[in-house]
C-alpha cells in the first residue's frame, strides 16, 4: 500500500481521509518529520508536536484562499508537507531547497513570512483588515505558542484586535501544560455545549431580549459580572483574553482532530476576535524529544535510534562551540565574582547559559522571549553596581536596537553584550543569519565592539568586558567553533592573551594590506599562504576590535601598501569595510578599498561553508580578489610611469 502523504497534493484531499486514516497520517508524517531532521538538522521537537493541529487547520479551511499566518514559522514542517511540497521535504533546509520557515515566495500557501516570535496576531490583523478593505470574506488565522506570548508585541497585538470587533482567530497552541490536568471529560463537554451552534443562537436571542428594557439590560449586567467573577474562580487564565476582548474557547486536546475539527467549524459562526486554547506535547511521538523538548527544539543531525547527535567537535578542541567556550569562561569569572550576572532571552540552551543556571541560580534570569526587556533590565541592574551579561543571538539583538540606544548607551552604562550566532548562521535563513550587528552597533555612541578569532581570545576579551573597558561592550562570535584549519594553518597554541585596544599584525609585507576580523582571519591566513607561494607579500592584520578601530596600524599599513581589503562576517554595508573607508576617508588617505562581505541582499538558507562561497569570502575568493587587486595596482603604476 502506498504512503497516505503521497496521496495529497493540495489540502483539501486532506477531506477524503477517515478517521483512521488520519491517525495513520499523523504517524506517517512524523517519522517524516524526524527523519529529514536527523539528517539535515532543523526544528524537531516544536514540529511534532502540531501535526493535528495542522491537519485539522487544513480540513477546516479553504487554503490559499483563507490564510494562516505561523508565529515564528519553525512548526511548519506538517504544513509544508501537507501544502504541495511533500515531493520536496528531503531538501529542508539545504541551499535551493525548502526553507525551514514560511516564505511566500516558495508556495502560495504561504502568507507571511516569518522567523522571529510575536509577530503572527499583528501580521493576521493586517491581513484581515485588507481583506476587509477589498470586500474579501476570507478567513485569516494566527497560531501562536505560549512561548512566543511571553512578547511583548503580542499583546499590543491582542489588545488592538479584541478591540477590533474583526472575525479573527487566533490559536494558542499551548505546548507546557499537562493535557490530562486541564482536558478532562466535564471540560471536554463543557466547552463542546460553547461552542455548539444551538448555545450560540440561544445566547444572541437571550442578549437581545435583555437589551430591550431597563430591567433586562440590568439583568443582563448582573449576569456578566457573577460569569466574570465565575471564570476568575474556575479559569482565570480565560479572564485576560476575555477583558481584551476575545471569545474564548477551550482548552482543547491538540492532538484530538475530531475536536479540533468541532471548534475549528463553530469558530466560523462566531462574530469577533476569537481565541482557541490548544493543548500540545512537544516532541510528540518521538520518545526523546518528548522526555528533553528544549533539547530537541532546534538540533544538529543526529542518530534516530538513540537521539545523540553526531559528532561535531573537531579532534583536539577544548570546546565544541564559543557557546560552550563563552559560558565555561563566564561561570570560571562568575565564581571569583558575586556581582556578575547573566540574562537570557529564552536562549538559556543554546547560549551555553544552563551551565550558569546550575551553578548560580540566584545571578541568572531568563525573561522570556522579551529581548527588549532583557536589555532594559540589564541597563537596571548595571545602575544598581551589578556586572549584567547578556547573552543573545544577533538575530534577535536587532529587536532591542531602541533599549540598547536609549537605555543603556545615552546613559554609558556597562553591559556586556556576548552576540551569539553572529555572522552567517547557514540553514536557518534569511531571518536568522546574524549579519547585521556591526552595521546596528557602530551607530550606538560609546559602543565597543569585539571580535575573537579564537576561544583564548574569547576569554581575554570577556575579562576586558568586564574589568577594563567601560559603558556598553559587545563582543560577537559565531555558530560553531573554531575553523578546522585554524591551528593546522596558524600553529598557534591555546596560550593566554593579554588583550589590548591594538591590531594584530601577523604578517607582514609590501603588496596589499588585508584587514579581517573574528573567525575571518583563518580564511584569510589559508589565502595568505597561497598568495605567498605566488610571490604576493601582504600585512595581514587582526583588527580584534571593531570600534573603535585601531587606526593608526591600518593608516600606518594603508600608506605602506596603497591598497586595502577588508573581509569580514556580515554586510558590507556599514561593516567593518565601510569603517576602515571612513578612518581613511577622515585622515585624506587615498588608498583603494575592497570590502569582501555579505552583500545587499537577504542570505538565503544552505550550509555555512556553502553560503561564504556564494558571498565571495571563503579562501578562494580571498585569493582571487587579492591577486586581481594586486594586479590593478602594478597596472595602474604601469600606465602612471608610462604617461610620465
Amino acid at each position: 500500500m502506498d504512503d497516505l502523504i503521497s496521496r495529497i497534493n493540495k489540502p483539501a484531499d486532506l477531506r477524503n481521509f477517515n478517521e483512521e486514516e488520519l491517525k495513520l497520517l499523523a504517524i506517517e508524517i512524523r517519522k517524516e518529520i524526524i527523519r529529514v531532521v536527523s539528517t539535515n538538522g532543523g526544528h524537531l521537537a516544536s514540529n511534532l508536536g502540531v501535526v493535528e493541529l495542522t491537519i485539522a487547520l487544513l480540513r477546516q479551511y479553504n487554503l490559499p484562499e483563507d490564510q494562516i499566518v505561523w508565529d515564528v514559522g519553525h512548526q511548519t514542517y506538517t504544513y509544508k508537507m501537507l501544502t504541495g511540497r511533500y515531493g520536496d521535504f528531503c531538501t529542508l533546509r539545504m541551499c535551493n531547497g525548502l526553507a525551514g520557515f514560511p516564505k511566500r515566495c516558495e508556495s502560495e500557501y504561504d502568507c507571511f513570512n516569518t522567523g522571529h516570535s510575536s509577530t503572527s496576531i499583528s501580521a493576521a490583523l493586517g491581513i484581515l483588515r485588507a481583506n476587509n478593505i477589498k470586500g474579501d470574506h476570507s478567513k485569516v488565522i494566527a497560531v501562536i505558542g505560549d512561548g512566543a506570548l511571553t512578547g511583548g508585541m503580542a499583546f499590543e497585538a491582542l489588545n488592538d484586535a479584541g478591540q477590533s470587533d474583526m472575525d479573527l482567530l487566533v490559536i494558542l497552541n499551548d505546548n507546557e501544560m499537562s493535557i490530562g490536568r486541564n482536558v478532562g471529560g466535564m471540560a471536554k463537554h463543557l466547552s463542546a455545549i460553547r461552542v455548539s451552534k444551538r448555545y450560540l443562537n440561544l445566547k444572541h436571542r437571550t442578549n437581545k431580549i435583555l437589551s430591550k428594557t431597563s430591567l433586562g439590560r440590568f439583568l443582563k449586567k448582573i449576569l456578566e459580572i457573577f460569569k466574570h467573577l465565575i471564570r476568575y474562580i474556575i479559569r482565570p487564565e480565560k479572564v485576560i483574553f476575555e477583558d481584551l476582548g476575545f471569545k474564548y474557547y477551550g482548552p482543547v486536546d491538540g492532538h484530538d482532530i475530531n475536536d479540533l475539527e468541532l471548534h475549528f467549524a463553530a469558530s466560523k459562526n462566531i462574530r469577533g476576535p476569537v481565541l482557541i486554547h490548544v493543548l500540545t506535547k512537544k516532541g510528540k511521538g518521538y520518545e526523546f524529544a518528548e522526555n528533553s523538548p528544549d533539547k530537541y527544539h532546534g538540533v544538529a543531525p543526529f542518530e534516530i535510534a538513540n537521539g545523540i547527535p553526531l559528532p561535531q567537535r573537531n579532534e583536539g578542541d577544548e570546546f565544541s562551540s564559543f557557546s560552550e567556550a563563552f559560558a565555561e569562561i563566564l561561570c570560571d569569572l562568575a565564581s571569583e565574582d558575586d556581582s556578575i550576572a547573566a540574562i537570557s532571552a529564552a536562549m538559556t540552551s543554546g547560549t551555553g547559559l544552563d551551565k550558569f543556571e546550575k551553578r548560580f541560580p540566584k545571578r541568572f534570569f531568563d525573561v522570556g522571549i522579551a529581548e527588549q526587556h532583557a536589555l532594559t533590565m540589564a541597563a537596571g541592574m548595571a545602575c544598581g553596581n551589578v556586572k549584567p551579561v547578556i547573552a543573545i543571538y544577533s538575530t534577535f539583538l536587532q529587536r532591542a536596537y531602541d533599549q540598547l540606544l536609549h537605555d543603556i548607551a545615552l546613559q554609558d552604562l556597562h553591559v556586556v553584550l556576548c552576540i551569539d550566532r553572529a555572522g552567517i548562521v547557514g540553514e536557518d535563513g534569511e531571518t536568522h543569519q546574524g549579519i547585521y550587528d556591526i552595521a546596528l552597533l557602530r551607530s550606538i555612541p560609546g559602543m565597543t565592539i569585539l571580535s575573537p578569532r579564537n576561544y583564548e581570545q574569547l576569554r581575554s576579551m570577556i575579562s576586558y568586558a568586564l574589568y577594563t573597558k567601560g559603558g556598553p561592550v559587545a563582543i560577537r562570535y559565531p555558530r560553531g567553533g573554531e575553523p578546522k584549519n585554524f591551528r593546522r594553518l596558524t600553529n598557534e597554541r591555546q596560550e593566554k592573551i593579554i588583550f589590548d585596544e591594538t591590531a594584530e599584525l601577523l604578517h607582514e609585507g609590501n603588496d596589499l594590506t588585508i584587514i579581517t576580523e573574528g573567525i575571518m582571519f583563518s580564511y584569510a591566513y589559508e589565502a595568505l599562504i597561497k598568495l605567498q607561494e605566488n610571490g604576493i607579500k601582504c600585512d595581514l592584520l587582526d583588527v580584534r576590535i571593531i570600534k573603535p578601530l585601531p587606526a593608526k596600524q591600518i593608516i600606518i599599513s594603508a600608506i605602506k601598501t596603497k591598497c586595502i581589503m577588508t573581509i569580514e562576517n556580515g554586510i558590507n554595508n556599514g561593516g567593518l569595510g565601510s569603517a576602515v573607508e571612513e578612518l581613511l576617508s577622515d585622515n585624506q588617505i587615498l588608498v583603494p578599498v575592497i570590502r569582501l562581505g555579505v552583500g545587499d541582499h537577504p542570505l538565503v538558507h544552505g550550509k555555512i561553508s556553502e553560503l561564504f562561497r556564494i558571498e565571495g569570502i571563503d579562501a578562494a575568493a580571498i585569493y582571487n580578489e587579492a591577486v586581481n587587486a594586486v594586479s590593478n595596482i602594478n597596472s595602474s603604476y604601469k600606465t602612471i610611469n608610462s604617461s610620465e
